[in-house]
């Protein structure tokens, strides 16, 4: 299976997913991205159409956390975890983006529980 089927299905998969889940203001969308270096997290509005907060794995790396990828994705559910706090959301809808509920996304839903959200 090459680059571009793989891309298609989660892309097939996260339209699928995207069909069920929307996000509001009380309650945004938590939209994860994950590339091979980085990982992405939106929280979005899709009543507004706009997003109320992101941050990426860059923010991790800027604050000099050491370890593994897995690692800086707990960081940045944290960091996301705290601004939303200051935001006044305490509840997410996590959308995963088509991808399996493993390792950096699971490391990032885990980084945003023990911050204080709720999904």
């Amino acid at each position: 299976m090459n680059f571009k089927q793989k891309r298609t299905n989660r892309i097939v998969r996260h339209t699928r997913v995207r069909a069920r889940i929307i996000g509001t203001k009380d309650r945004p969308r938590a939209s994860v991205f994950r590339s091979n270096k980085h990982i992405f997290v939106q929280l979005i509005d899709d009543e507004a159409h706009k997003t109320i907060l992101s941050s990426k794995i860059m923010a991790v790396s800027k604050s000099k956390a050491k370890g593994s990828k897995s690692v800086k994705a707990t960081e940045i559910g944290k960091i996301v975890a705290e601004k939303a706090k200051t935001a006044g959301i305490n509840q997410v809808i996590f959308d995963r983006g088509g991808y399996k509920y493993h390792g950096r996304v699971k490391a990032l839903a885990d980084g945003l529980r023990s911050g204080g959200i709720k999904f």
